[in-house]
């Protein structure tokens, strides 16, 4: 029997010791899950803003989208823990994941995921049925096109995940606005073109990784110098994007052009540097940066 299969089947037969509620916070990747909370946050701030109410009026609304947003994002990061049991063993930053050491089994993983996942979908329900409709297609998206398909077989897979991680503002808005502005479409198109150059980024650290456990990311397929190309027209393209909504004034405007700007040139010093895994980190925590700020400022210049 391969080490994978042992691996698993030690993972899914015999939990080292009982379960805590730190293992299945370390499968809902809460890291991830607060991030997308704050672009969910952001269209929930500007639905209300832009259809003349606020949150104060209708607390439980914005209680229950963000709840619902973030018990349907944990779902799918358990999920994809469950589906990527059998491979997580082989790369450094997924090894100590409990679903590899056997904290947790499949099983528990498994149902864990669904269950929080169908009570996310309710709670936007509550909302409105648009809300809950985009969390479902999001969700469906990131684990049955993603992570059972995509991931292990083409590079596109960084475009499949992309859709679904750009769904939260889209949820936060339809939670107010279920017509969806298109201020709310711009939203999730500002999220969309972010995410290649930030998760290529990460990927060309982890190539080594990523080889070794058969994930055709695009570092591993075609190198490092396509790669670096396509992160900076990413970057260059979501300059012209995150001016879609420059009604939100000249402060956003004028922050949009010079983060986008910064990214670009830090994208470009690329194209010449020798030290490409040095080049990507700063990539990958400047793209995180960008995504914070540009995002809490969206709410920022519409409370003065």
């Amino acid at each position: 029997m391969s080490s994978t299969a042992n691996t698993l089947s030690q993972t899914d037969l015999e939990a080292s010791s009982p379960a805590t509620w730190r293992e299945y916070l370390a499968i809902s990747k809460t890291g991830i899950v607060m991030s997308n909370l704050i672009t969910t946050f952001a269209g929930l701030y500007l639905a209300a803003y832009y259809t003349g109410t606020t949150l104060g009026s209708d607390p439980l609304t914005a209680f229950l989208a963000l709840l619902g947003s973030a018990l349907v994002m944990a779902g799918g990061c358990a999920l994809n823990n469950y589906i990527d049991r059998d491979i997580d063993h082989i790369m450094e930053r997924t090894k100590e994941r409990p679903t590899v050491t056997g904290k947790l089994t499949g099983k528990q993983t498994l149902t864990y995921g669904l269950s929080i996942s169908i009570a996310g979908t309710a709670f936007l329900a509550m909302t409105t049925l648009m809300a809950a409709v985009i969390g479902v297609l999001g969700l469906i998206i990131y684990v049955v096109l993603y992570s059972m398909w995509t991931k292990r077989t083409t590079t596109l897979n960084t475009i499949v995940g992309s859709f679904a991680g750009a769904v939260p503002p889209l949820i936060g808005w339809a939670a107010i606005d279920a017509g969806l502005h298109p201020y709310a479409w711009s939203l999730f198109l500002i999220m969309f073109i972010w995410q290649p150059p930030h998760f290529l980024a990460l990927a060309m650290k982890r190539s080594d990784e990523y080889k070794a456990a058969g994930i055709p990311m695009l570092p591993v397929v075609a190198g490092f110098a396509i790669t670096k190309r396509q992160i900076i027209w990413y970057v260059a393209a979501l300059i012209p994007v995150s001016l879609l909504v420059a009604d939100f004034g000249t402060v956003y405007t004028t922050v949009a052009v010079l983060l986008g700007g910064g990214w670009l040139g830090l994208g470009l010093i690329g194209l010449k540097t020798k030290d490409d895994l040095k080049w990507a980190k700063h990539m990958f925590i400047y793209s995180l940066n960008y995504l914070t700020i540009m995002f809490v400022l969206m709410v920022i210049v519409h409370m003065f």
